[in-house]
């Protein structure tokens, strides 16, 4: 009896290194509308009643590439569709009619237009820092395609609402970055991807993770006059009142040490949106899904589920 438990083990064992990792699908395309061609990725296929995922990037003036420095969304789309794009003016969305705003009824627009290119009637949206915002304004332009709603490190709803304590934990780098945008030239292009970077430097709890992130993160398709021009269209945009009326069941996502959107922000949101779930990440700043991925995959599916 032993040697055939034995032997049986064997078999298992051999057959687990045998057997190739799961290829997860993947492909890019183009939605197209009048004023800007988006570009997007997908990983996985739609599968049964699983609820595809469009994960709305943070920045603003980012490409979604800061989202895919590990393997969470492909890990993600092992039992659905995970759609990312780039917001208009960044990444592969580049081509822009000139002149075409970048107010958040744009931005929304853009959203809808990604999900309908695809064919999706509801979808799940994450939205990531920044992209939290937007996930809300989407939400609230179009809750009949929204079937569940994730904000993950999200401002409230209007950037006054979030509470940034980087300048009080790191006086230190705050002033070497106020040094070298002098030095760079205060409203250079130089001095703004120097300012990226110090953000970064700022915004992990693990130093070793950080320390990894940044050594491999490479171009993040970083557009700062994009950036500064969502800021200023959207620095009004107040969702507070549309808050109550969302329907779906929503999931609010903080690092506990993330000190760029303190979590009393997220404490925030939650309480306003009905029956919203709060989960903390205990050993993560901003990107727990970068410092914590084992239980921000779980997390999501067990949610999405």
């Amino acid at each position: 009896m032993a040697r055939m438990k034995f032997l049986a083990a064997s078999v298992l064992f051999f057959l687990s290194v045998a057997l190739p990792a799961q290829t997860i699908a993947h492909a890019k395309g183009v939605a197209h509308t009048e004023q800007v061609d988006l570009g997007y990725e997908t990983f996985g296929s739609p599968a049964g009643n699983a609820l595809p995922v469009i994960a709305v990037n943070g920045g603003p003036g980012l490409s979604h590439a800061y989202m895919m420095q590990n393997d969470v969304w492909q890990r993600i789309a092992r039992h659905r569709l995970v759609v990312l794009y780039d917001q208009r003016g960044t990444g592969a969305s580049k081509r822009v009619q000139p002149g075409a705003p970048q107010s958040m009824d744009a931005q929304v627009s853009d959203l809808e237009a990604v999900r309908q290119t695809l064919g999706l009637e509801k979808v799940a949206l994450v939205g990531d820092s920044y992209g939290g915002l937007l996930s809300m304004a989407y939400a609230a332009a179009h809750p009949e395609h929204v079937a569940k709603l994730v904000l993950s490190d999200s401002p409230g709803p209007a950037w006054k609402d979030i509470v940034h304590v980087l300048p009080q934990v790191f006086p230190d780098i705050e002033e070497e970055n106020a040094q070298e945008a002098k030095k760079l030239g205060d409203s250079t292009e130089a001095a703004a991807r120097a300012g990226l970077r110090n953000h970064f430097r700022m915004i992990f709890y693990s130093p070793e993770k950080r320390d990894k992130y940044m050594g491999q993160m490479g171009d993040l398709g970083y557009e700062p006059k994009v950036g500064e021009e969502v800021f200023k269209a959207t620095q009004s945009l107040d969702l507070t009142p549309k808050l109550p009326g969302f329907k779906f069941p929503t999931l609010v996502i903080t690092g506990r040490f993330d000190l760029n959107v303190a979590p009393l922000t997220a404490w925030n949101l939650a309480h306003a949106i009905p029956g919203a779930k709060l989960v903390f990440f205990e050993q993560s700043g901003h990107l727990p899904s970068y410092e914590e991925p084992e239980k921000y995959v779980e997390v999501l599916e067990k949610f999405l589920n």
